[in-house]
């Protein structure tokens, strides 16, 4: 009788690749944006402050202070997902969440609309909904995940806010595709 061996069989065997890691791909287009606005606004309050006559160190300060104040509000967190987590990274603070092990996805509505996932772990995490819209791997990352958090019996609210997203994904989708094809 041949003896297999085991261990060195483990070794040997072929890794599957790893996961894909998702990430958001207009990321540095938003922060050339708030960059941009922040700067504008910057050089527009120097040049009235200038031009009136008034333009002295500390209110330039005080202008500088305005503008890094609206890029630090405008500037977007960059969000990624892998298998099994989503990371949003904020100027100051990075947030993680396991997607597999998902309790609740909640759609806040207000004047900017979030998505908030908590995890079975504490963690929770704020998105804004058009991210995962404008990027489908990471909503089809999300999406998969929040499927094993259903199949484990984790999540228990949240079916309807993935729906709507999904809703909304597929809508934006097939106008793109009616676009692209000339039927609109």
């Amino acid at each position: 009788m041949e003896r297999r061996n085991d261990a060195r069989d483990a070794v040997d065997a072929p890794t599957p690749p790893p996961a894909e890691v998702a990430y958001d791909r207009l990321w540095a287009r938003d922060v050339r944006s708030a960059i941009r606005c922040a700067g504008v606004l910057l050089a527009l309050l120097l040049l009235i402050d200038r031009a009136a006559g008034t333009l002295t160190d500390p209110r330039a300060l005080l202008w500088v202070t305005l503008a890094v104040v609206l890029f630090l509000v405008l500037c977007p967190a960059r969000v990624a997902a892998g298998e099994g987590w989503l990371t949003s990274r904020g100027l100051l603070r990075v947030r993680r969440v396991r997607t597999d092990h998902l309790v609740s996805v909640r759609c806040l509505d207000g004047v900017g609309r979030r998505l908030v996932l908590r995890d079975t772990f504490g963690a929770r995490v704020e998105i804004d909904p058009r991210v995962l819209v404008s990027n489908p791997p990471l909503w089809h990352r999300l999406d998969e995940d929040a499927r094993v958090s259903a199949l484990r019996g984790s999540l228990l609210c949240g079916a309807t806010a993935l729906r709507r997203v999904s809703d909304r994904i597929d809508r934006e989708t097939a106008q793109t595709v009616f676009k692209v094809s000339g039927l609109e």
